[in-house]
């Protein structure tokens, strides 16, 4: 869809990339001629797709694990990018989790100290470490990031996961603040809310059911592909944006 050198020469971050919709950003920024830091989770040993290694083995691809789910894990992992990237370009910010489905009254302290350390910390400490080598404040040539939300962020997700439902809604006000926070320094900040796709994360929840299950409610009748998401993030990041920041762009299917 993209032109194959439109990315050509650019370092573009991508958190939770080891499957699902990160995977698919990343496939396709590598496909347009990006360098691609690719966030695998807690470690490489997981089973990655051979476009992901070969692309490693030809340098064109950086695999670095990172558990955001210990304390310091987000922040170690932001720093490291430093070790890689004199410059970053972009930064997609998709490392998020569900947890099992459970009503507010039955969540832990635990569970929900997860979840915003893995989807709201994590998404913050790596656009703060993005915008040090970004901003022209800090000497940096601009850039763009594109934080993962979810329709979950102003459904609510009753009796299943309001707490991933109110972390994503903490992603959306998080990425207007910053995008006007950011807009003199050539930094553009917005977010893609993808709807119903069909990824495994469904399955961590203990519904790996849930896509097709709500298709029949989603006034387009089908849940979405990760490509879907993906082509809306690559152009959020492409110069065609070039005077959008601050948007939250609803990729759903009409939900």
């Amino acid at each position: 869809m993209f032109h194959p050198r439109l990315f050509e020469n650019r370092n573009i971050v991508v958190t939770g990339a080891s499957r699902g919709i990160g995977l698919e950003v990343a496939r396709q920024f590598l496909d347009c001629g990006a360098r691609v830091l690719v966030h695998t989770g807690r470690g490489k040993d997981r089973d990655l797709p051979d476009f992901l290694l070969m692309a490693e083995s030809e340098r064109r691809a950086l695999l670095v694990p990172g558990d955001f789910s210990v304390s310091g894990g987000a922040a170690a992992f932001a720093e490291k990018v430093l070790g890689f990237f004199e410059s970053v370009h972009g930064l997609v910010n998709n490392a998020g989790i569900v947890d099992q489905t459970a009503r507010v009254d039955e969540m832990s302290v635990e569970r929900i100290e997860r979840m915003m350390r893995i989807n709201v910390t994590g998404s913050m400490l790596c656009a703060g470490e993005a915008i040090r080598r970004m901003s022209t404040r800090h000497g940096g040539q601009g850039g763009a990031i594109v934080n993962i939300s979810s329709m979950a962020a102003i459904l609510g997700a009753p009796g299943q996961y309001v707490d991933y439902a109110a972390s994503k809604a903490a992603i959306d006000i998080f990425t207007i603040g910053l995008s006007r926070e950011v807009a003199t320094e050539g930094v553009r900040v917005n977010a893609v809310r993808p709807g119903v796709i069909d990824t495994d994360i469904h399955a961590s929840g203990g519904l790996p059911d849930r896509a097709r299950d709500i298709a029949p409610t989603i006034p387009m009748k089908r849940p979405g592909k990760p490509e879907e998401i993906a082509d809306s993030v690559l152009y959020l990041l492409s110069p065609a944006a070039s005077y959008i920041t601050g948007a939250i762009l609803n990729v759903s299917g009409g939900r």
